[in-house]
């Protein structure tokens, strides 16, 4: 199994972040939703994007796949512009998982999985290989679920097989935009252990959009928090908690009015 931190991780460490925002600002219907952002990801990392609704989490998400570009500024990828990627090149670097995971209702559980290899032109043989692979990583049994739709999973299920979707053409870089936020409490709980479980495995570079400030604690190895689109506090889990932005602590009171 290709239980391994892949190629593409172990080239980018140590060669500079992974992603760049440089003096990135996005504006739409005459609205600041992103406010010269200066940001980096680093190889290896999960960075958590954290902030309230419209906070422009999502939006920064979206321009690291060129889904959005900025209105000025620029969001550097592996050393290049979006702008300048060729826009299949750059998604093909890059794993997605949202929210309702955006699996094909038509395709089956192994042929979501083995997309992105088929469009890399991967032969058939490896492709199921790599699907099976990806499927035991996530916690699914390929003969099990593989013939199955998403419509006859769970909530929980879907997710996973969003995840292993994500991972099989060995991305150098996943996005992940609250994945878990519509999940119950003890679904999601699993699927944060198996995340974190997945990056010690694979090494990935992650990040990560949530509101859930006790999720952005438990898997982020930094947080960057967003504020009506500016760039509020970048911080480790442990000294997060201790910023003097107010914002910050707004998010703290949620963490012990949620352990009172």
């Amino acid at each position: 199994m290709d239980r391994f931190v892949s190629e593409a991780n172990r080239s980018s460490a140590g060669s500079g972040p992974a992603v760049s925002f440089r003096d990135v600002s996005f504006a739409r219907a005459g609205r600041a939703v992103l406010d010269c952002v200066n940001l980096e990801v680093m190889p290896g990392e999960t960075l958590v994007l954290l902030g309230r609704s419209g906070s422009g989490k999502t939006t920064a998400l979206k321009m690291v796949n060129g889904l959005l570009f900025p209105d000025s500024g620029a969001v550097i990828v592996d050393g290049k512009p979006t702008t300048e990627w060729d826009p299949i090149q750059l998604r093909r670097r890059i794993g997605y998982v949202i929210q309702e995971t955006g699996l094909f209702p038509h395709f089956t559980v192994s042929r979501n999985v083995g997309l992105g290899p088929a469009l890399a032109k991967w032969l058939p043989d490896r492709i199921e290989k790599r699907t099976r692979e990806m499927l035991q990583s996530v916690g699914l049994d390929a003969d099990h679920v593989g013939q199955r739709y998403p419509a006859q999973l769970s909530g929980g299920q879907r997710q996973r097989v969003g995840v292993a979707r994500a991972l099989a053409s060995d991305p150098s870089l996943l996005l992940f935009d609250e994945p878990f936020g519509a999940l119950d409490p003890i679904t999601r709980h699993e699927l944060q252990d198996e995340f974190l479980r997945l990056r010690r495995v694979f090494g990935k570079t992650s990040l990560f959009v949530t509101h859930d400030v006790r999720e952005a604690m438990r898997l982020g190895t930094r947080i960057a928090l967003l504020s009506g689109g500016r760039l509020d506090v970048v911080a480790a889990p442990a000294e997060f908690p201790r910023s003097a932005s107010p914002e910050a602590q707004a998010f703290v009171a949620c963490l012990r009015e949620e352990g009172a």
